[in-house]
């Protein structure tokens, strides 16, 4: 398990970013910019279900959504360590969701993380997994 934050400080800044960036696009419901957050060959765990490829990754991200009205993800970073261009990250989300029908949730829960910085330069997703730490 990865301890703090190391690496190069413009890298973390954007990794930081990058997991903001995604919890952004979830308030918005923006399908596209949610997916751009992902390599084309990553994976995503969630809920016990796996998607492999980002048009997967995107599909079961809709098939999620649809079920709620609103979702809200607050972060806080756990740690990010960066060797040159491959990183490895966890973070604790806050989730506020309103269920279609009217149900609220708060879930507490951790993304462990993989990402690489594409030819591009810009860091994405190779792997998160999610799991629930509490439910309410």
């Amino acid at each position: 398990m990865i301890s703090g934050f190391t690496g190069e400080l413009a890298d973390r800044l954007a990794i930081r970013e990058r997991i903001e960036a995604y919890n952004d696009a979830v308030f918005r419901r923006d399908a596209e910019d949610w997916a751009a957050c992902w390599a084309e060959d990553a994976v995503w765990e969630v809920a016990g279900q796996r998607a492999e490829g980002r048009a997967a990754i995107k599909a079961l991200w809709l098939q999620l959504m649809a079920g709620f009205e609103a979702v809200g993800m607050y972060v806080n970073h756990g740690a990010v360590a960066v060797e040159g261009d491959a990183a490895t990250s966890r973070s604790y989300m806050l989730e506020v969701m309103k269920e279609v029908g009217g149900t609220e949730r708060l879930v507490v829960g951790r993304y462990d993380d993989h990402l690489r910085r594409d030819p591009d330069g810009a860091w994405r997703f190779t792997s998160r997994a999610y799991s629930v730490l509490q439910v309410r």
